[in-house]
């Protein structure tokens, strides 16, 4: 017979710790009560607020790939700033190497401040323009360099990625203002203007930058969505198996009520000469059996009304260890090599316990029939002093797994039946690629904690 202990536990999921989303999307720092639309832009457009560059969610190897990337924009624009305005404007000394110092702490420092970044890198290129306006020749771009505009996009684009869109649009507006109002005022003669140039540019790259902020944004959404989702599901699923087991355990005590209200209306005609108080006694549990048993009908009638299409027969008497051969006959019928093994002297149980012990070789036998076809099985029951073991081992299946419909928390129903016995459920792989589920119940449960055992054991 399988093993009942060293298994390795499989749990299902919970409602808690919520799964890390990645991409977190960034949320605006909120105005001051009473600062009107207005103000509340030029705070933004002018804050000196830290909104570090998130990192990718996946891979993990590649989290900090962005990061590389702006770092290595820095280092190029700086060098290729410097090499315009020595070698095609020719500026010499010390003034190109600070400028070009300066565009490449802007770049960087996107990563971390994107508006104070970005007045930075319009701050060297206003520098850039004046240092080279006596100098352009016949046909070289100004304000702009040829480098000026694009050492400014990556700037842009960071910016875009964690701003909101109006933000964004005065901020890619200032910057084609500026260049414009520099050509009205300043522009030498004979240099060609750059404006249109720059509009083009700027105006891609904040587009870019909103389309893919907006991405993420929804990206995050959708990942918030799905976690809420799946909680959603697994505690309708845990809902409705307690429904199911209120359902199947009904028959049980409700035979229990009627034999103590029969055996309270009989007794007094068992002794001879009863007492007054006694008759009293004994119709109190009588009439009070039968509150509790027409109580206990009702509550039956609406778990029935919410799940009106159970196909399971109220009538039919419910599933005890007695029936496990048919069970295992009709499992072997469906094309799965089942072997039962049975240890200890067999015995009758409390009802509850024998039709847990059921439906938990049921259920495990049907996640055999549906994820490992082909495999085979072996069903160990083991009746000891105090507890019962159960134990359904499969080996690795030997053919693909059809997809299947179902939501997927079979072992939430195992342990939530276990559970309320005060008994205990494990579940997880076989070292052979196989699955092994194992279960101990209590022989004579006389404290069953209801719903301590599945929420100190909560699913996936």
């Amino acid at each position: 017979m399988p093993r009942l202990t060293d298994v390795n536990e499989q749990r299902l999921p919970t409602a808690e710790p919520k799964p890390a989303v990645p991409d977190v999307p960034d949320v605006p720092a909120v105005p001051a009560q009473g600062v009107g639309p207005r103000m509340a832009l030029a705070l933004e457009l002018f804050t000196l607020r830290r909104d570090p560059l998130p990192a990718m969610g996946r891979p993990k190897w590649l989290a900090r790939l962005p990061h590389v990337f702006v770092a290595y924009a820095a280092v190029f624009f700086g060098f290729l700033t410097t090499e315009q305005l020595m070698d095609h404007y020719h500026v010499k000394g010390g003034p190109p190497l600070a400028v070009a110092l300066l565009t490449a702490l802007s770049i960087w420092l996107a990563m971390f401040r994107p508006i104070a970044a970005w007045w930075l890198g319009l701050l060297a290129a206003s520098w850039i323009a004046w240092m080279v306006r006596d100098t352009v020749g016949q046909g070289q771009t100004w304000p702009w360099m040829p480098g000026g505009m694009f050492a400014l996009a990556p700037v842009l684009l960071l910016v875009a990625l964690r701003v909101p869109p109006r933000v964004t649009i005065w901020v890619v507006g200032v910057s084609v203002a500026l260049t414009g109002a520099a050509e009205l005022t300043f522009r030498p003669d004979g240099s060609q203007i750059s404006s249109m140039a720059a509009t083009v540019l700027f105006g891609f790259v904040g587009l870019l930058g909103y389309a893919l902020r907006a991405l993420r944004l929804a990206r995050g959404e959708l990942v918030e969505q799905e976690t809420l989702t799946a909680e959603e599901r697994a505690r309708r699923t845990l809902l409705e198996e307690r429904s199911r087991i209120a359902r199947e355990l009904h028959d049980v005590v409700a035979h229990h009520m009627s034999v103590i209200s029969i055996q309270a209306q009989v007794a007094p005609h068992l002794v001879e000469n009863p007492s007054e108080e006694l008759r009293e006694n004994l119709a109190g549990i009588r009439e009070n059996a039968l509150e509790a048993l027409t109580e206990l009908r009702r509550v039956l009638g609406v778990l029935r009304s919410e799940q009106p299409g159970d196909p399971a027969d109220p009538q039919h008497p419910q599933p005890t260890l007695a029936e496990l051969d048919g069970l295992v006959d009709n499992v072997r019928g469906a094309g799965l090599d089942v072997t039962t093994e049975v240890a200890g002297i067999r015995r009758s149980l409390a009802p509850g316990v024998e039709l847990t012990a059921y439906r938990i070789v049921q259920e495990a036998l049907s996640n055999c029939l549906r994820h490992a076809p082909g495999s085979r099985v072996e069903v160990g029951v083991a009746y000891g002093p105090r507890e019962l073991h159960l134990c359904i081992a499969n080996s690795a299946p030997t053919r693909p797994a059809p997809p299947s419909q179902g939501a997927g928390h079979g072992l939430l129903g195992m342990r939530e039946r276990a559970g309320m016995l005060g008994g205990e459920l494990a579940a997880g792989p076989r070292p052979d690629g196989g699955y092994e589920v194992s279960a101990v119940l209590p022989m004579d449960p006389q404290n069953p904690a209801a719903g301590t055992g599945p929420e100190t054991k909560k699913a996936p």
